[in-house]
């Protein structure tokens, strides 16, 4: 089954970790920091940037694809992918800084809350409906 919605934003996210695995790179030989974060702070914020991101993508894009599987508006799989990607790029951008940026930060995590929530109730919603038709 294909889920060419799911794969622009799959596309469009890995790019943006992409830049954030870099920068944890350069932040690594800037420091000498090889293993660990030791004292440097740049070296923190961005490894807290590329980990941020690892522990909440994966969980939207599956929600996003299953969504897509079940054949949920068009309409709104762009909606949860488009904002999903704006609130990874304002997470990043916030908590990269120092000090950070809470007026990117803050609206980045919560937007990412949303669209795991609103991607789970969809998608509850759903399969719920699927399982009383077949059941």
């Amino acid at each position: 089954m294909a889920l060419p919605v799911t794969a622009l934003y799959a596309a469009l996210l890995g790019l943006l970790y992409g830049v954030l695995t870099l920068l944890v790179v350069r932040a690594r030989f800037g420091s000498g920091v090889m293993l660990g974060m030791g004292e440097d702070r740049r070296l923190h914020r961005a490894v807290r940037a590329h980990a941020n991101f690892t522990e909440f993508v994966p969980l939207a894009l599956l929600l996003i694809a299953l969504n897509e599987g079940l054949r949920v508006s068009t309409f709104l799989l762009h909606g949860l992918g488009m904002v999903l990607v704006l609130a990874r790029v304002l997470h990043a951008i916030g908590i990269s800084r120092e000090p950070d940026i809470r007026a990117a930060r803050g609206p980045g995590a919560v937007l990412t809350l949303a669209v795991i929530i609103v991607a789970s109730l969809t998608l509850l919603s759903r399969a719920l409906a699927a399982l009383t038709i077949l059941g």
